[in-house]
């Protein structure tokens, strides 16, 4: 199950026009590497929950096939008013329709948000769940303390029986450093404690249900990647950590023209009069005037357009976005439409108090 339905509302104005799990990391959407992670492990059939911008995720994604996979899709809305309105159920709600509907969760489930990249081992964090007869499964990853308020925090005893959760504790209030990274595994019988036809939601309305019915429910504590796109300034330090080559099996698209800048197809780029330095990625169609600079880690998407005396700095620029000459952008993320820095303050195209010009290559 892969949860889908939410606004993303923290991470606007990237989820203006796109769903969550769409923001592209290197050129793809960030559910395509939890599907391709959950097809290497064999699991074969994902149900997503959507709602706002679902025709995005799904025309895209499609019926599965080029993954290997089965993707099937819950819609939550409903007509108001002769126009079709999302409204998502929650995290479980949305589980529990799906299971009164057809009875799809019939074996033990994977539950992951469609937000965050992960390499985590599912085999070894099944095995673990079916060893000591869980019904539900948190798994969860360490963090320092002094980042404790960032995250859900799980309490729980030696045997990793779950005794409680803080959400987002001080360092001095932290009664555990085990952040819950939203996934989950369920036998059947857990949805059996959602109410039907309800918003509910996972973690502070079905967990603390299992907690006080001192149901078999663990955390797993283990060790791997979970990139978690919570906020802009997230975004932004996880495409850097990108860029820079930190996460493994995620490679740079394109050819490699010179050490630490690769290139798409169609590129019109005066090399000798220009300055970049990586590492950078070129899309397709991107045309650089002379005296522009690149400084990486950046990415420039597809169909962009930097102008004469530009100069772009550790930034992250969506496809068919156009810098006006002598423009500096430094540390931020630009679209046709609209900038973001790396603290999430946010410019739109055409607001006269910018000092920043940028607009639509396309115009």
């Amino acid at each position: 199950m892969i949860l889908a339905a939410g606004q993303g509302t923290r991470v606007r104005p990237l989820t203006k026009y796109l769903p969550k799990p769409m923001i592209p990391i290197l050129g793809k959407p960030v559910m395509e590497y939890l599907v391709e992670h959950l097809a290497q492990y064999g699991i074969t059939e994902i149900m997503v929950n959507v709602a706002h911008n679902h025709h995005k995720i799904e025309q895209y994604f499609g019926d599965g096939h080029r993954w290997g996979v089965e993707i099937g899709y819950a819609y939550e809305g409903a007509m108001e008013h002769g126009e079709v309105l999302p409204k998502p159920l929650g995290s479980a709600g949305g589980m529990r329709r799906i299971q009164d509907f057809s009875g799809f969760f019939d074996d033990t489930t994977l539950v992951l948000c469609g937000d965050a990249l992960i390499d985590l081992d599912i085999g070894a964090a099944l095995y673990e769940h079916k060893s000591k007869g869980a019904m539900a499964s948190v798994v969860a990853l360490d963090v320092p303390l002094a980042e404790v308020q960032n995250y859900g925090i799980v309490v729980a005893d030696g045997s990793g029986h779950i005794q409680s959760f803080q959400e987002k504790p001080t360092p001095a209030d932290a009664k555990s450093t085990l952040a819950s990274t939203g996934i989950y595994i369920f036998e059947p019988e857990v949805l059996d404690l959602v109410p039907p036809e309800s918003v509910y939601d996972i973690g502070s309305q079905l967990f603390p249900q299992l907690v006080a019915k001192k149901l078999p429910f663990y955390a797993q504590k283990r060790f791997f990647n979970w990139i978690d796109i919570g906020r802009v300034s997230d975004y932004w330090a996880i495409l850097q950590r990108v860029l820079r080559g930190e996460v493994a099996q995620m490679n740079m698209p394109g050819r490699e023209v010179k050490p630490g800048i690769w290139v798409g197809l169609n590129t019109a780029i005066p090399w000798d009069q220009v300055s970049i330095e990586g590492p950078v990625y070129i899309g397709s169609s991107v045309r650089i005037e002379p005296g522009a600079t690149i400084v990486g880690p950046s990415w420039i998407g597809h169909g962009s357009h930097i102008r004469a005396g530009a100069k772009v700095v550790r930034s992250i620029l969506f496809e068919y976005t156009r810098i006006a000459a002598d423009m500096q952008f430094n540390e931020m993320i630009v679209s046709p439409t609209y900038c973001v820095d790396r603290s999430g303050q946010t410019l739109y195209r055409g607001d006269e108090t910018a000092q920043l010009r940028w607009g639509d290559a396309r115009a």
